[in-house]
């Protein structure tokens, strides 16, 4: 199997462990080293304190010192409906920028197809350019 494949095949059956009936989601990532880590978002009382699905799996691969090369974040609305990718918000589009551009990051798409692009062409105008940085 490819690691694209891997990585949605953990974070959907992590779905399915965890929320086993209703709204699911949780975030794959991929490390330097080949280590395969997982995540949900917190459940919060107030929605001021929510982190986004991956924020665990990111924190953990810099708990281990090791530099992100994959990430995919999936979700479904019920236990009968399919899988949905979701594409990195900005937020965590930032996040992995901390580990460069060429992080690749499982994208939204009308045919719901398991595609990476890397994180600099979601960001083709990233601000760091300003300081003559390129992703």
């Amino acid at each position: 199997m490819s690691i694209e494949v891997d990585l949605y095949n953990a974070a959907v059956n992590l779905v399915m462990d965890r929320y086993p009936e209703g709204w699911g989601g949780a975030a794959a990532v991929m490390t330097s080293t080949g280590r395969l880590l997982t995540s949900v978002a917190p459940e919060t009382k107030n929605d001021a304190l929510s982190l986004c699905m991956e924020v665990g799996a990111y924190l953990e691969a810099h708990k281990f010192n090791e530099a992100v090369t994959h990430s995919l974040c999936v979700y479904r609305d019920d236990e009968h409906s399919t899988f949905k990718i979701l594409t990195p918000c900005g937020i965590c589009q930032e996040r992995l920028v901390h580990w460069g551009g060429d992080v690749l990051v499982a994208i939204t798409n009308i045919d719901n197809k398991l595609i990476f692009k890397p994180v600099r062409e979601l960001q083709p105008f990233h601000w760091s350019g300003v300081n003559g940085d390129e992703l």
